[in-house]
């Protein structure tokens, strides 16, 4: 097989190959073997036919045509591979000769991964949620382990958001009780919000053995209600004392509220810390995304959106969520949904292009060895042996996959180690604080679905 690559305008290049007759006899041979399992001649079991019996009674034309339809994609994905044409659309093939006789020619029109300019990428700069602790934040957990220690005590005075409050409740539409909205001696927290917008709002100030009339929406309906509500009780939840003897007491593991605080700030920092690294990780790709003018060409979008469609499908299947039930609850149109996951793609399939441009510029490659650790990081995963890992990669044909979203990954380290970091108040990051020593492999990184290419220099 011969095969030649010549570059067409809009991001699409010409392959032509030529298969010459002895090779593609090989085909006719393989053809004429699935044709006699299709076939019932007298003498011979199926597919035992030979092929000299069947050329007789059927001709070549059959098996030619066969051949034809079975190599020619055997033979351009050869010539894709040998020419590292980064192809992302299904290829336009016309035959231009050996229809019926002769060698076998044809061109395939192929659209590829465009490259793209990525001007500044070296002077990125991007601002990050602090990695500061508000004290608030602590008192938050630890006032959940008192309140779940907390006793109700009566008050003599109007109820407040927060109040427990024993009530008799009675709801009627058009005379008729609306089901589930009849209790007597009901136990409810003011503020939760849960019976209707302004259910909460006519109980706060209410005293006890008020009576309420008031109309309002019973929360997931569209009609309105006439309540009657009856304050029995109002009581407040009444916290123990943060003391080191009740901690040691009821929180276990601790012997001191310092001790216990510390700990409360310790975790919450490192869960602080992991935000704001994945934030650091999004904003940079994304302010790289932005430099790219150029519109992504719409195969790579459309491949995008049906990954992100599919996958969005397949976690609400994992949650047990019926997609009805999703969409109601978000309050979307399918074309509002739509068009949120075309926006993603665009800016999905910019950043892979951006970070094929960096990766090209600063010629970060891909070895062996590298290729090797990544075989042995999967292999972890998946409770294989990295030579089985190696296998399947290669039995995909999906090597090249592999090592171009490690290269992206590459070209996101180093846009990490370079880009200004700021906080809120614009004030600088320490790098170190964000980024360990390894790098970000694990980061998620935007990547392609296709094959690899050469993005042009930034």
């Amino acid at each position: 097989m011969k095969s030649t690559v010549a570059p067409l305008e809009g991001n699409k290049v010409r392959l032509t190959v030529e298969v010459d007759v002895a090779e593609f006899d090989k085909d006719i041979d393989a053809a004429f073997r699935k044709i006699a399992r299709e076939v019932r001649l007298p003498g011979f079991r199926p597919g035992k036919a030979p092929r000299r019996v069947l050329e007789a009674r059927l001709g070549v034309a059959p098996a030619r045509e066969q051949a034809l339809r079975d190599g020619i994609p055997v033979y351009l994905a050869r010539a894709v591979r040998e020419h590292e044409v980064d192809i992302i659309a299904q290829p336009e093939v016309d035959i231009t000769g050996g229809e019926e006789d002769g060698p076998v020619t044809f061109d395939a029109t192929i659209e590829v991964r465009p490259k793209v300019s990525v001007p500044g990428y070296g002077g990125l700069r991007v601002e990050v949620p602090s990695l500061d602790i508000d004290p608030a934040d602590i008192d938050g957990p630890i006032d959940a382990e008192r309140r779940r220690h907390g006793s109700l005590a009566d008050v003599d005075r109007p109820a407040v958001k927060g109040d427990q409050v024993t009530l008799d409740l009675a709801a009627t539409r058009d005379g008729e009780p609306v089901a589930g909205l009849t209790a007597e001696d009901w136990l409810y927290e003011l503020g939760r919000g849960w019976v209707a917008d302004s259910f909460d709002d006519e109980l706060i100030g209410a005293t006890v053995g008020d009576e309420l009339t008031f109309t309002a929406t019973p929360s997931g309906t569209e009609e309105p209600a006439d309540f009657v509500v009856t304050m029995k009780k109002v009581q407040e939840l009444q916290l123990p004392e943060l003391t080191d003897d009740w901690v040691a007491e009821n929180v276990g593991e601790f012997e001191t509220v310092d001790a216990w605080r510390n700990a409360v700030a310790a975790r919450l920092e490192s869960l602080r810390l992991g935000q704001v690294r994945q934030a650091l990780v999004e904003r940079t790709t994304q302010a790289l995304a932005d430099l790219v003018d150029e519109e992504p060409p719409e195969a790579l979008v459309s491949g995008e959106l049906q990954a992100r469609a599919q996958g969005l499908v397949e976690q609400l299947q994992r949650q047990g969520i019926p997609f009805e039930n999703y969409m109601a609850i978000t309050g979307q149109t399918p074309e509002q949904l739509t068009d949120g996951l075309k926006d993603a793609s665009v800016r999905a399939v910019k950043a892979d292009l951006a970070l094929r441009a960096v990766a090209e510029a600063e010629e970060l490659v891909v070895d062996d060895d590298d290729l090797d650790a990544e075989y042995g990081r999967i292999a972890a995963q998946v409770n294989m042996k990295p030579a089985q890992v190696r296998k399947e990669y290669e039995k995909q044909d999906a090597v090249g996959n592999l090592r171009s979203e490690m290269r992206n990954r590459k070209a996101l380290d180093w846009l990490l180690h370079r880009v200004e970091i700021v906080d809120p108040d614009g004030k600088m990051v320490e790098r170190s604080l964000l980024l360990p020593d390894t790098g970000v492999d694990g980061a998620d990184v935007p990547s392609s679905d296709e094959t690899s290419t050469e993005a042009s220099e930034a």
